[in-house]
């Protein structure tokens, strides 16, 4: 089972996460929190294997809640939870270490997937907002020293294909469906682009695939993004 922490101050729409996640047959909620303070003091308690953030709550905000969870815990995972018009505060959420972001009228199983991803490891990026964060997130990467064309120097192919996809905010497991890979092949592929390029994350991934242009390249004649042969 999925341990989830949901924290909102909203009580319905708290109300409502709850029970679409208790919903599922592979999760269960141990812990809710109307504000960021509680949230982080309810994680060593539990023990969740996903936090659910929200952003804007009264006293401690989600931002400073990751950063606590997060500084206690690198290894938990935080997917925050936002609307259209905080973009500004996933940035500094992103920055403060969470795996990734969801909009919260996003669909049911768009949610549960999201969940399912971050609980594997993944990062989560929701492909309706992923533009508008990586147009934010451009001045946090050093500067970038390669156009997409001196990339292929050092990164391989599948590599560059692979960079495409996790710039359209793809998961491993949708990536590696596309590609016909194991889920653990690509995970492991995503490692090796965030050593050559001396990133942090598939966040940055996807900064650096916009940056270079990499992200806008044509997509090849199988269908998927990546680079022509």
């Amino acid at each position: 089972m999925i341990r989830v922490l949901v924290a909102d101050d909203q009580a319905l729409v708290r109300a409502g996460i709850v029970a679409t996640v208790n919903a599922q047959p592979d999760m269960t909620v141990v812990a809710e929190a109307p504000n960021g303070a509680q949230a982080a003091e309810s994680v060593a308690e539990t023990g969740p294997d996903v936090i659910l953030m929200d952003v804007r709550m009264p006293g401690t905000d989600g931002i400073e809640a990751t950063r606590r969870i997060l500084a206690e815990d690198p290894a938990q995972r935080v997917l925050v939870l936002t609307t259209f018009d905080e973009d500004e505060h996933v940035h500094a959420a992103l920055r403060a270490g969470a795996c990734g972001f969801l909009v919260k009228d996003a669909p049911i199983d768009e949610l549960t997937a999201a969940i399912r991803a971050a609980a594997r490891g993944d990062a989560v990026l929701s492909p309706a907002i992923t533009a508008r964060v990586v147009e934010q997130l451009l001045g946090s990467l050093p500067p970038a020293g390669q156009t997409p064309a001196g990339a292929a120097d050092v990164l391989t192919e599948r590599e560059l294909e692979i960079v495409c996809l996790v710039a359209e905010g793809l998961s491993n497991a949708e990536i590696g469906r596309i590609v016909h890979l194991s889920e653990a092949t690509i995970k492991t592929h995503v490692g090796r682009v965030l050593t050559k390029l001396g990133l942090r994350d598939r966040v940055q991934i996807a900064v650096w695939a916009h940056r270079t242009g990499t992200a806008r390249w044509p997509r090849s004649s199988s269908g998927h993004a990546g680079p022509q042969s």
